[in-house]
C-alpha cells in the first residue's frame, strides 16, 4: 500500500504535538529543550549512516524516520515559543536546492563537468555566506561536526583561497615534523603540550587524507569495524577453549588476530 506523503507528515505532526501538549503529553517530552535533543538528533544521523554502512536496507526507513522526528521535535519546540514551525523548516531548505541549482531551476547550462558543478556550489555557497555577514574564510563550518570532518571542512575552505600545501610529499613531511614535535612534549614539556602536539599531528593526518582524496573519518570508522572484527575472532577463538582474553596473554592475542587478518584476506 502506497501512503500518501503529505497525510503522514500531518500525522507525525500532530503526534509531535500531542507529547508536548502541557496538560496531557508525555511528562519527558515536555521537559526537554533544544540543547537537551540536540545530541539525540546527532545520535539518530550516525544510526543512519550506519544502516547504510551496513547495507541495512530494511533498517533504513525506521532509522530515517528517528533522524525525520528530531526535526519536528526542534520544529514543535520552536512553534511553541513562536519563533518557526516545520512548514519554515521545510520551506527554508526548498528555496536552498532551488537557489543552488539553477543549471537545474533556473536558465543556466547543464552541460557542466562534475569539478565545475563543485565550482559553482561553492560560489553560490558563498554568497550565502556574505548574506549571512560570515566574512572570513572559515566562517559558518559548524562547531558540531565530528572534529575530523570539521577539520577536513575547514582545511577545504583555507585550499580555496591558496593555504594549501602543493601536494602530499609536503603533508608527508610536515607529519614527520609534527610527529617529532610531540615525542619532545611527551619527554620534556608535559601533558598539555602532549595534548596539543597530539591534536597537530590529528590535525595533519586529516589534511594527508584531503590530498589523498581519502574522507578521514570514513576511513577511521572502518578501521573501528576492522578493529571490532578482528578483535571478536579473538574473542571467539578463546572462547572455543572456554576462555575469555583477560584468561590469555598479549602475545597470544597478537597471533589470534593475525589468523583473522590472514582469514579475512583469504576470504576476500
Amino acid at each position: 500500500m502506497t501512503l500518501d506523503p503529505a497525510a503522514q507528515i500531518t500525522r507525525l505532526l500532530d503526534i509531535m504535538a500531542a507529547l508536548r501538549d502541557p496538560r496531557t503529553g508525555c511528562p519527558w517530552d515536555i521537559e526537554q529543550d533544544f540543547a537537551s535533543i540536540a545530541p539525540y538528533t546527532i545520535e539518530e544521523a550516525h544510526e543512519v549512516e550506519d544502516a547504510i554502512q551496513r547495507q541495512a536496507w530494511d533498517e533504513l526507513p525506521g532509522e530515517l524516520g528517528d533522524l525525520l522526528l528530531q526535526v519536528v521535535f526542534h520544529a514543535q519546540m520552536a512553534r511553541e515559543a513562536g519563533m518557526f514551525d516545520f512548514a519554515d523548516c521545510a520551506a527554508a531548505i526548498s528555496d536552498k536546492l532551488i537557489f543552488r541549482h539553477p543549471h537545474v531551476f533556473g536558465d543556466e547550462s547543464r552541460d557542466k563537468s562534475a569539478e565545475q558543478q563543485v565550482e559553482d556550489w561553492e560560489a553560490i555557497k558563498a554568497v550565502e555566506r556574505a548574506g549571512k555577514a560570515e566574512r572570513g574564510t572559515l566562517d559558518g563550518v559548524a562547531l558540531g561536526l565530528p572534529a575530523l570532518t570539521r577539520a577536513l571542512k575547514l582545511q577545504n575552505r583555507a585550499a580555496r583561497v591558496g593555504f594549501d600545501w602543493p601536494g602530499p610529499a609536503d603533508v608527508l613531511d610536515k607529519i614527520t615534523e609534527e610527529t617529532a614535535e610531540l615525542v619532545e612534549a611527551r619527554d620534556t614539556l608535559g601533558p598539555d603540550a602532549m595534548e596539543e602536539e597530539f591534536g597537530d599531528l590529528l590535525f595533519v593526518m586529516a589534511n594527508l587524507g584531503r590530498h589523498l582524496k581519502i574522507d578521514p573519518e570514513l576511513a577511521l570508522r572502518r578501521a573501528n569495524a576492522k578493529f571490532t572484527r578482528r578483535f571478536a575472532a579473538i574473542e571467539a577463538a578463546l572462547a572455543a577453549d572456554g576462555r575469555r582474553p583477560e584468561d590469555s596473554d598479549l602475545a597470544e592475542m597478537d597471533r589470534l588476530w593475525n589468523a583473522a587478518k590472514v582469514a579475512e584476506k583469504t576470504a576476500g
